[in-house]
């Protein structure tokens, strides 16, 4: 594991659950160890919503990037168009806000 860890990316800091193994490495950053869920069901979400609505990014998906940019762009216009949408859904609770709607005026 002590090489997976040095291949990685560096950071300033790291996470993981409390399994023994991630406790006994040598890491570039600080190491925080979390016990629970709490501190990931956040993340988990975000990643849930980027799976939902970007086929390329869906498990077991036969729909990928064949070029890092395009999944790079295509994150960015997610990212643009949920941003809107939360906007949006803060000004106007009362209305309906889907996600679509924030795209089709980039067509």
């Amino acid at each position: 594991m002590q090489s997976v860890v040095d291949a990685a990316p560096h950071a300033s800091r790291y996470y993981s659950d409390a399994f023994n193994t991630y406790r006994e490495l040598c890491w570039w950053g600080e190491h925080h160890s979390m016990y629970d869920k709490s501190q990931t069901y956040s993340v988990e979400g975000d990643n849930a919503e980027l799976r939902h609505y970007l086929a390329r990014l869906a498990r077991r998906s036969r729909c990928f990037s064949k070029c890092i940019n395009a999944l790079r762009r295509a994150v960015d216009l997610f990212v643009w168009c949920w941003n809107q949408r939360q906007s949006h859904k803060q000004r106007h609770p009362r209305y309906p806000s889907n996600i679509i709607d924030f795209a089709s005026c980039l067509i």
